[in-house]
């Protein structure tokens, strides 16, 4: 199976915050944001497999800059890494001010997708191949990041998570 560069899963998705997705206080409400976000990342996924897919982890999402009605969000989803039948996708997010004319990072998040074959099981997905050196330093990372979510969600020792040992632990 042929590798694909991250910028062909390059996603930018572009929002309108309207009175319904906001909380008392004029802000999008953090749910309608990871709900545009989920959008977003499942889009990407699927532009790298090529297949259905479905959500298997969202990291830590830390809201920097609340976004004001009225204001635009956009998002920009990208693989960072894929592995066997699940795909790291790095998104950030930005509100912009087109009143003020000014743009400001909201936060960004990672999530995770796995590819269904016809019969809705997991199937394989080609590899990434990053070219650029931030897509480098993401794709390095994805490993450590996967072996955290494995110990959290129940299904890696602590033991056996050697990438995240190495950065604690000195031969």
């Amino acid at each position: 199976m042929d590798g694909k560069n991250p910028s062909e899963s390059l996603i930018v998705m572009t929002e309108l915050v309207l009175p319904n997705d906001t909380n008392l206080y004029g802000n999008l409400m953090g749910g309608r944001l990871m709900y545009w976000m989920d959008i977003a990342a499942a889009l990407s996924a699927s532009k790298h497999c090529n297949a259905p897919v479905v959500t298997a982890s969202v990291d830590n999402i830390s809201f920097e800059s609340p976004i004001k009605l009225g204001n635009v969000v956009h998002i920009e989803a990208k693989l960072t890494r894929a592995f066997n039948t699940s795909m790291e996708i790095h998104m950030k997010v930005w509100g912009e001010d087109l009143t003020h004319q000014y743009r400001y990072k909201s936060n960004e998040a990672y999530y995770t997708f796995v590819a269904l074959d016809p019969n809705r099981k997991p199937r394989p997905v080609a590899p990434v191949l990053p070219v650029t050196e931030e897509e480098k330093k993401l794709f390095d990372g994805a490993l450590r990041r996967r072996q955290l979510r494995l110990i959290l969600g129940g299904k890696m020792k602590p033991d056996d998570a050697a990438e995240l040992k190495a950065l604690f632990i000195k031969d």
